[in-house]
């Protein structure tokens, strides 16, 4: 009898247990907040909820992130406009770090293309001692222009204003004028102006401007009143004059707060530090490259770094968010913009 007793405990305590088991189970399926994470809650009448990412954009959400790094790049949706016809024109920059040759095609509105262009040679300022050795070097030079189609008296020479102080700059002009070339120099202040003729689109006029940032100097313009405006600071070599970063930095954003506050919303870039920006984000062959913030960049140079220390004091003087680098234009090209068809 003993046996029995417990023989039939065991039972009913089996029995307990698999009642709790499948009350459980019941209990579950009809309230499913209390079940799995997983459980959809379609069939209760409840609209299912709108995924973390993806699906429409939520307006009262404002506008998406921008995209991550290595994501796709903002795309600047600006054409400029082609030239009908035109003639091909060439000219050469003798810049502070060597020569910057260029070659469009130029229309009776002044509309251009840019056909071919060579950055930052230096074969006519490094190794030539004498202006034998120099007038030699230009010879080759204009040869290859003249090889692609580009009349001689189409070839037009531009010294620019951080070069003028450069050593053998004369020597250069010198052998440009044996050549009977007449060699044009500038002022900053007019340097920047025919960049800004050069690279800032006229719908652009009133929401934009320029920064050209050389080895020799920077210039900031901007059109104020209908009228053109441009302010020199320090170029991309101040370090081999000494010069302290800070200082640079406070000159810098002193020049460029004299820009309107209406025209900061984009920043048109040139120069050879864009250049280098640019290349490590350009897609494709696109004309203009929207950069990266300064914070972004990481470069190992002396020039490369103070560069950095420009656009960033830019960035931060003006409060703008879109720097859009032109592959295209050049102040040289600027130049010739103002000669007459």
């Amino acid at each position: 009898m003993q046996r029995l007793t417990v023989a039939g405990r065991l039972i009913i305590t089996a029995v307990v247990l698999v009642a709790l088991y499948f009350g459980f189970r019941y209990f579950s399926a009809t309230h499913p907040v209390l079940g799995p994470a997983t459980e959809s809650a379609a069939g209760s009448g409840a609209a299912a909820p709108v995924p973390a990412t993806g699906g429409a954009l939520n307006p009262a959400a404002g506008p998406p992130a921008p995209a991550a790094a290595g994501g796709p790049r903002p795309a600047f949706a600006y054409e400029a406009p082609a030239p009908v016809g035109g003639k091909l024109k060439g000219v050469v920059e003798l810049g502070a770090s060597g020569f910057n040759s260029f070659i469009v095609r130029l229309d009776g509105q002044k509309n251009w293309h840019l056909e071919k262009a060579e950055f930052g040679n230096s074969l006519v300022m490094e190794n030539m001692a004498s202006d034998a050795d120099v007038r030699q070097g230009l010879k080759a030079y204009i040869g290859k222009m003249l090889d692609y189609g580009v009349g001689g008296r189409d070839i037009h020479f531009v010294v620019s204003s951080g070069a003028l102080k450069a050593t053998g700059t004369q020597q250069i002009v010198r052998a440009l004028k044996s050549l009977n070339y007449v060699v044009n120099t500038v002022t900053p202040e007019r340097e920047g102006v025919l960049g800004l003729r050069a690279v800032l689109p006229p719908a652009y006029a009133d929401k934009a401007f320029v920064v050209d940032m050389g080895s020799g100097n920077t210039k900031i313009s901007w059109v104020s009143g209908g009228q053109p405006r441009s302010v020199e600071t320090y170029g991309a070599k101040y370090f081999e004059k000494g010069t302290a970063d800070d200082v640079v930095a406070a000159d810098v954003k002193a020049k460029a707060q004299q820009v309107p506050a209406g025209l900061r919303q984009t920043c048109f870039l040139i120069g050879g530090i864009p250049f280098e920006l640019a290349k490590k984000v350009r897609q494709g062959k696109e004309r203009y490259t929207v950069l990266d913030a300064a914070s972004a960049y990481q470069l190992d140079n002396a020039k490369g770094k103070a560069g950095l220390n420009i656009y960033r004091a830019v960035a931060e003087a003006t409060g703008c968010q879109q720097f859009v680098f032109d592959w295209d234009a050049n102040f040289t090209i600027g130049y010739l913009l103002t000669l007459p068809n």
